[in-house]
């Protein structure tokens, strides 16, 4: 790896799933299950420091990360049941390698997310040195976004209530676009329907 722009991954995997009805981040696809495929698409992409934040059913998502076939660090989020997002960036930002530029903020329930996109946001960061990279389809943002490492203590020391929609609009004069052809960056998987319909759009 290029020491000097090495570039991780935090993946959110503690939701309750409530809107599912399931636990999520297990459910089948393509051979796997929805989080492993995240992590192999990662892994494609020549991500190499993976951490996964677990929360909610917790056994059976760090089941699902002993089969992936990548090194998986899991840190597990004890506030997982106020579904605040910010909570879980914070506990995957701390303490990570040292050698890591920048993360990528990814989420767990993204199986649809296109190994290029992801090569693209490290490929970006390491031509520009950009601060913040957040890829858009037609317009709009999507996930994941990456984030270098001089940004990581303002997102660890959020006020309460602050999601990571106030921190990209307190970044929107900075942020980097990364324009795709993919509209897998906006989609990912909150109740049955959208899970019947990506499995069927598969």
């Amino acid at each position: 790896m290029d020491k000097e722009k090495c570039v991780g991954a935090v993946v959110l995997a503690a939701g309750m799933s409530t809107r599912m009805g399931a636990p999520k981040m297990t459910l089948p696809w393509r051979g796997s299950t929805v989080l492993g495929t995240v992590l192999s698409t990662l892994a494609q992409a020549g991500v190499e420091h993976i951490r996964v934040v677990t929360g909610s059913n917790r056994t059976e998502v760090e089941n699902v990360l002993k089969e992936a076939r990548v090194k998986i660090e899991p840190v597990f989020n004890p506030r997982f049941a106020n579904g605040e997002m910010m909570d879980s960036i914070r506990i995957g930002l701390e303490n990570l390698d040292p050698r890591l530029d920048a993360v990528l903020i990814v989420l767990g329930d993204q199986p649809q997310l296109d190994a290029r996109v992801v090569e693209g946001l490290i490929t970006r960061h390491k031509k520009s040195g950009a601060r913040l990279i957040v890829p858009s389809y037609q317009m709009r943002r999507g996930h994941p976004w990456l984030v270098e490492r001089s940004l990581w203590r303002e997102m660890e020391s959020a006020e309460e209530g602050e999601n990571m929609r106030t921190f990209l609009n307190r970044h929107s004069a900075t942020i980097e676009y990364l324009v795709v052809d993919s509209d897998s960056i906006l989609k990912d998987l909150d109740t049955p329907e959208d899970y019947q319909q990506a499995s069927a759009d598969r």
